[in-house]
């Protein structure tokens, strides 16, 4: 099947925060009509920044897995656990189905996340024709999942604040949280600087 006319062929534009379709133009400080957001037929930069963010996320991501996440205190014991011994503990403690949970969100949606950002990247500035709906597709996984990623943070702040309800034991956050919450976050933003629209701009089919 033949590629389908782009927006900029139809004369046709559209607004990055409000999605408001208006009248393709030139000039380069054309605003929206409805929010005033500035209009540009593609993001700028949108690469650097993504790769920028992408890789600042893959730096947090070793001490979010090597430093502690969570310290668990009682009258007669101390325990650090980091994401992958807090899983196990989970498992041994006889709550597999959360065990599975947690290192399914902890774990497996943020290999999944560099994986497939450092493959749209990758693809598109190779100009790469091959399965662009699919690439799109894994574009809108990436978008559907990431959120996700923040159970462990909303388990640590969860605990915190309930078991600080109990005289002879406590729960407090270590620094591995903050370097994973960093995590989470800069992979959101590297997703919400990637254009999507990047990858049909060298299509020769649909």
């Amino acid at each position: 099947m033949s590629a389908l006319p782009r927006a900029r062929e139809l004369g046709m534009m559209s607004c990055h925060v409000c999605r408001l379709v208006t009248t393709y133009s030139e000039d380069p400080h054309a605003c929206c009509p409805r929010c005033g957001n500035a209009l540009h037929i593609r993001k700028r930069g949108s690469l650097g920044r993504a790769w920028a963010l992408l890789i600042a996320a893959a730096i947090f991501y070793l001490p979010a897995n090597l430093f502690p996440i969570m310290r668990t205190q009682s009258l007669f014991s101390k325990d650090d656990n980091t994401i992958l011994s807090g899983i196990v503990e989970l498992w041994r403690a006889g709550s597999p189905d959360l065990a599975i949970i947690v290192f399914t969100a902890s774990i497996v949606v943020p290999m999944l996340k560099f994986i497939i950002l450092g493959y749209l990247l990758v693809s598109v500035q190779r100009s790469s024709n091959w399965g662009s709906r699919q690439r799109a597709k894994l574009y809108r996984f990436v978008e559907l999942v990431g959120y996700w990623s923040m159970l462990d943070v909303f388990v640590v702040a969860i605990l915190s604040a309930l078991v600080h309800f109990k005289v002879l034991s406590r729960v407090e956050p270590l620094p591995g949280v903050v370097y994973f919450g960093m995590v989470v976050v800069l992979t959101m933003f590297s997703a919400m600087s990637f254009d999507p629209r990047l990858i049909w701009d060298n299509r020769k089919s649909q």
